[in-house]
């Protein structure tokens, strides 16, 4: 089993950055797939960053390309989203996900474990 817990979310003056956590127990990220995700109020969760299982490559939506980079350790037990020029189009609740053991990394189905997210504001 992969448990799996966000943090770093809160509030942030539009131009400025955030560094999300994502650490991982019970389980390693080895083989497996490691996405960031968001979901705004009243809107479909949707892909935010994602690193595939054979790694060497990542994938970025168009609107945070650019803006956000996802990264994980060494021994990938933990990812990280560095947020930054953030806008006021990006407030969400953040979730990081780990996909199946050799699976898929660009679709939401391909994502087995989430943990429980965490807010971010942005304020003008």
């Amino acid at each position: 089993q992969v448990q799996l817990r966000e943090s770093g979310g809160g509030l942030v003056q539009a131009g400025g950055s955030l560094r999300l956590s994502c650490t991982a127990s019970g389980h390693t990220f080895s083989s497996r797939a490691m996405g960031w995700f968001r979901q705004a109020p009243g809107k479909e969760r949707e892909i935010v960053a994602t690193i595939p299982w054979f790694r060497g490559s990542t994938y970025y939506s168009d609107s945070v390309k650019g803006r956000f980079i996802i990264s994980g350790d060494n021994a990938e037990h933990s990812m990280y989203l560095q947020m930054n020029s953030l806008n006021p189009e990006d407030p969400a609740v953040y979730y990081c996900a780990v996909g199946s053991y050799l699976g898929g990394y660009l679709h939401l189905h391909d994502y087995e474990y989430w943990g429980q997210g965490t807010q971010v504001t942005v304020s003008s």
